[in-house]
């Protein structure tokens, strides 16, 4: 078979098999809006970004930064909501959960969610925007960069040819754990005043590392399941992914808990501490 003939059947393959309920959605049809949008995102933060903010004081943000934590909390309440109810508190199967691609309403509010989902990945770029813009550029680590650009990849195969079934479990989870990460966020950008309350901040990646093993565990055991009708090549790719969250974020919290005093014994200059997740922001006020 020759090279194009190769790619037509390639192509044919992804066409064919795209979901028909959500491809006319907004930024679902085609990857190259996405792909537009993380090569930006990339551009700025690793180069334009690091370059405008070069010669100039960092912006304190703490009326935006308020605003967007409020939003993110409110989307992760609506997700972890619509996951439970379109599916995992009450239709779907943790051993096995094939996709229903069909107009029944039960299966269009999962995909719906699937979709709100997707776009929200797509508005956490503004998480390392917000870090470049206040200077703090050490905090766009590659971990941090690779978590929020594979994100929206993944959330957009998910729209666009999975929404629903198995794999929504993640973007479930990962809701719930989102409420408490941006509320933490929100609480911190209130001010110094506030840190007294927020003694539970490693325990945040704590939950993500938690998160990535049940994950794992779910998508790995469906290789053992002979007549489930969900494709195991795209549950061992989650697998993968998850386990390597895992390794990266328990590398993280080790490196930053257990190698190091904690921010209780150790002194703060200036209020400008580190994040606590390698894929969220420190927020508090300057």
């Amino acid at each position: 078979m020759s090279e194009s003939g190769l790619i037509d059947r390639l192509v044919d393959f992804f066409v064919v098999n795209e979901d028909q309920r959500t491809k006319s959605w907004f930024l679902s049809n085609s990857p190259g809006p996405l792909i537009t949008i993380l090569v930006s995102y990339l551009y700025f933060c690793l180069y334009a970004g690091p370059k405008y903010m070069k010669n100039r004081k960092p912006f304190e943000l703490k009326t935006a930064l308020l605003v967007y934590n409020a939003i993110q909390v409110v989307l992760s309440v609506i997700l972890f909501y619509e996951g439970l109810e379109g599916g995992w508190a009450k239709h779907y199967n943790f051993r096995c959960q094939p996709v229903d691609y069909t107009y029944d309403p039960l299966a269009m509010r999962m995909a719906r969610a699937v979709w709100l989902y997707y776009i929200c990945k797509i508005t956490e770029l503004l998480d390392t925007v917000f870090f470049v813009l206040r200077k703090r550029q050490r905090q766009v680590t590659f971990l941090h960069l690779y978590h929020h650009t594979l994100m929206p990849i993944c959330a957009f195969i998910g729209v666009k040819y999975f929404a629903g079934g198995h794999g929504t479990l993640l973007g479930c989870i990962n809701s719930f754990i989102h409420i408490w990460m941006y509320a933490y966020y929100l609480l911190s950008a209130l001010g110094p005043h506030m840190q007294k309350y927020l003694w539970w901040k490693k325990y945040l990646t704590t939950l993500q590392i938690v998160q990535f093993l049940i994950i794992f565990v779910h998508t790995i055991q469906l290789q053992f399941q002979p007549n489930c009708n969900f494709p195991k090549p795209i549950a061992a790719l989650l697998s993968l992914n998850a386990g390597l969250f895992t390794y990266m974020f328990s590398s993280f919290y080790i490196q930053t808990y257990k190698k190091r005093p904690s921010a209780s014994t150790t002194p703060s200059n200036n209020n400008n501490t580190e994040s606590s997740s390698p894929e969220t922001k420190e927020i508090k006020a300057e």
